[in-house]
């Protein structure tokens, strides 16, 4: 059997998976609220104590946040998740922590048409490197390289490299930031904290009247993005101000989704995953994000061949640890031809 989680700071996924199973369809799963429990282990001690697996073998969690010596502290969540254990309460000796994003990468070779929307076809190259950009909570990147037999997986922090505008709008925005919180990074304008950052930037120009989503107070704590997106998405009176307050989002999403795919040469796609792409289809739609995307100078004929794909499937990241536990056990069956001793 394998085990695979997806640990968040509202809800953690686990998955468990027999030999015949694949990564989309485990066996048993289930979803908890995170914030019920102490603990990661807490929390396997309850799923399996339910579907009463035969040994583990093998198992992988995608965690939000950098991994470092087989620990990691959660977004968001007052827990810390450590390699050793995990292992020592599974009994299991292959077992591997993983960024969230880094998984997402990991389920790119499965998704199926189903589980995207193709922004643009571009001439992929096969078996050439993929990459993948998550604005959710934080934004997330990752990139996926072919060795030979199959793709590896690699986790990245430049959600938190500096942010560079691309207009004179964008500088006020840099400015404004800059006098709030010193480093700017593109997680900070291009993230769920990243909307109404924006928002709260064009509102201080004094080029919008009021409207009922500037004029709330919002409780201490209090997400101000699902508002923001649903006046500007509003089909019959969308606020100018949160129409703005999106296109300057899908701008700075689609200019660093181009960033990524070229620092990583990434041939075979450039996929946007995380909670928030889905929701505003409708504006990454419009054209602006692939304007952004494109405007690359003199390289720009090189990004129009790069497809450009939404990950619309919201188990991408369970899949994808399910997935690199697979990875972990093939690589330890021996080659055809081989005594495995």
């Amino acid at each position: 059997m394998i085990l695979a989680g997806d640990i968040g700071g509202t809800k953690t996924a686990l998955g468990l998976y027999g030999e015949d199973s694949q990564p989309e369809n485990p066996a048993a799963e289930e979803i908890f609220l995170s914030r019920d429990h102490n603990s990661l282990v807490e929390i396997v001690d309850i799923f399996l104590g339910k579907v009463r697996p035969d040994r583990v073998k093998a198992a992988c969690f995608a965690v939000a946040g950098p991994i470092l010596g087989g620990r990691a502290s959660i977004t968001n969540l007052p827990w810390t998740v450590q390699e050793k254990d995990l292992s020592a309460f599974l009994e299991v000796s292959m077992l591997k922590l993983i960024n969230d994003v880094q998984a997402v990468a990991c389920s790119v070779p499965i998704l199926g048409k189903d589980d995207l929307h193709t922004l643009s076809a571009g001439r992929p190259e096969v078996n050439g490197t993929v990459a993948v950009i998550a604005p959710g909570t934080g934004l997330g990147q990752a990139f996926l390289t072919w060795d030979g037999k199959s793709y590896l997986s690699h986790p990245t922090e430049g959600g938190h490299a500096d942010f560079g505008p691309g207009d004179e709008n964008q500088s006020g925005l840099l400015t404004y930031m800059r006098a709030r919180r010193g480093h700017v990074s593109w997680e900070v304008v291009c993230s769920g904290m990243g909307i109404p950052n924006i928002y709260d930037y064009l509102k201080s120009t004094g080029k919008y009247g009021k409207t009922p989503t500037a004029d709330e107070t919002p409780a201490p704590g209090t997400d101000r993005t699902p508002s923001i997106i649903r006046a500007a998405l509003d089909g019959t009176s969308p606020e100018p101000l949160c129409v703005d307050t999106l296109e300057m989002f899908v701008s700075i999403l689609g200019a660093e989704s181009g960033n990524l795919a070229l620092k990583t040469m990434a041939t075979g796609g450039l996929y946007v995953g995380g909670g928030i792409p889905p929701r505003i289809l409708e504006a990454i739609q419009s054209g602006v994000f692939m304007e952004s995307f494109t405007a690359k100078g003199r390289l720009k004929p090189l990004m129009e061949e790069i497809p450009v794909h939404i990950i619309l499937n919201p188990k991408a990241a369970l899949m994808g640890a399910a997935t690199e536990a697979f990875r972990m056990i093939r690589d330890l069956e021996p080659e055809p031809g081989e005594s495995g001793m």
